[in-house]
């Protein structure tokens, strides 16, 4: 059974304060999380170019950049998880860091699609050792009351690395090849394990929790996997999280080759300008919410559900006024507003997820939590955006790419409904721990 303790974590750990050590291994942690989505966003920042190159379809792209490497990445986190969770986790996270690096480099020497998908499928496979044992680490050197904000931190590196991978990606494409971009760039990667592996220290597990929850015996993986999908409130984070992924990756593997096929944009203007979105508009939203949920979950622990279920409300105009636009520019704006609004998910769920589970259990948890959500959201999110632009080119050859956009309005509705259903259990099981404690 599940451990109930966020109270009794915040009065255990309140005179706890995050020494230096910590702040440095979050700084180490968020960078290889940077590395890790930048070398994943280069598929889609450098569509274009590479569909020029090795003749792939919309949908032969959504593959690669969905399904294909989601196989790899959702399932291969749960041995992954289970491996952390036994051994060391900052070497398997050091490991990770170097596959998934020379894979990318790897990709930059593809002749044609077979090649690419196989290589970008080991990306998946090296990337699923990066998050899960990161998240466990850090809820080991952070108390309670500060996981909100530290994984708010680590979460902006998405946004920082998309940002870094535009500017330093599309500047390198634009000035020699796409190819460079992945060699260069996956090569930074190798130096970075090195240095992950040396900076970030094992800590004690449940260091940071009370003495009940660090003396908990030991949970073997079919515990841990019938805990998680038996508590309602984790299995509706992780749907809401999942149908609220498909929406932000669909988007994110397209929003490049969107702007650059129908609204003009060029690999200049994407460096100089989209890396300023990705970065104001997802970085901008990890630090709010982190800090957000710090504050509103101390009330209510329906905190973790409404932030996200408000955000996608106002994120629906903004998202419909993008795919509208008729310039890249005005696009860009609306699209850094969406993004904003889009992101708040990810902080919420992964607290939520790491705050409701016992120390011994946290990284098979996060790991089943990314199974989850990145089996929809990135498996299926690009999928289905590139299939679905093929299947309206029929009817529309120069405005396919928009109208699969637009259809995925449906999905911000189906993630808002999850969302306020978790903020439902979440006030039901809160009244039933009351009344039990009464």
């Amino acid at each position: 059974m599940a451990v109930h303790h966020t109270a009794t974590l915040n009065a255990a750990t309140s005179n706890e304060i995050p020494g230096k050590r910590a702040w440095i291994v979050l700084g180490m942690l968020c960078f290889v999380y940077v590395l890790n989505f930048l070398d994943r966003q280069l598929l889609a920042i450098l569509a274009k170019p590479i569909q020029d190159t090795l003749h792939i379809s919309d949908g032969q792209l959504g593959l690669i950049g969905g399904f294909y490497f989601a196989l790899f990445y959702c399932f291969i986190s749960i041995p992954v998880g289970y491996l952390a969770d036994k051994t060391s986790r900052s070497k398997v996270l050091a490991l990770a860091c170097a596959i998934w690096s020379g894979a990318t480099m790897g990709c930059g020497l593809a002749i044609n699609y077979l090649q690419f998908a196989i290589l970008r499928m080991t990306v998946g496979f090296g990337e699923a050792g990066g998050v899960p044992p990161s998240y466990a680490i850090i809820s080991d050197y952070f108390p309670a009351r500060r996981r909100g904000t530290a994984l708010g931190i680590y979460n902006t590196g998405p946004g920082i690395g998309a940002a870094l991978g535009v500017a330093f990606g599309a500047s390198i494409a634009a000035a020699f090849n796409w190819r460079y971009a992945f060699v260069v760039l996956g090569s930074a990667g190798i130096f970075t394990a090195v240095a992950a592996l040396l900076i970030v220290r094992e800590p004690p597990r449940g260091g940071m929790d009370p003495v009940s929850a660090q003396a908990a015996r030991k949970s073997t993986f079919w515990e841990t996997f019938v805990m998680f999908f038996s508590r309602p409130v984790l299995v509706l984070a992780a749907l809401g999280a999942g149908i609220t992924q498909l929406i932000a990756y669909g988007l994110q593997n397209f929003a490049v080759l969107f702007l650059m096929r129908e609204k003009g944009m060029t690999l200049g203007n994407v460096a100089a300008y989209y890396s300023l979105v990705a970065f104001f508009g997802m970085t901008g939203s990890m630090i709010a919410t982190g800090t957000l949920i710090d504050r509103f979950t101390k009330r209510s622990r329906a905190a973790y559900a409404v932030i996200p279920a408000i955000s996608l409300v106002f994120a629906v105009p903004f998202y419909i006024a993008f795919v509208s636009s008729p310039s890249w520019s005005t696009s860009c704006w609306l699209l850094a507003v969406t993004m904003f609004l889009n992101y708040p998910y990810l902080s919420s769920t992964v607290t939520l997820v790491q705050q409701e589970v016992r120390p011994d259990q946290r990284v098979m948890s996060g790991a089943l939590l990314l199974l989850v959500m990145n089996f929809i959201g990135l498996g299926l999110g690009p999928t289905y955006v590139g299939a679905a632009s093929d299947f309206f080119r029929t009817w529309s050859p120069d405005h396919s790419l928009r109208i699969a956009l637009y259809s995925c309005v449906a999905f911000y509705a189906a993630a808002i409904f999850v969302f306020f259903m978790l903020a439902r259990a979440l006030r039901r099981e809160s009244r039933e721990t009351g009344e039990k404690a009464g």
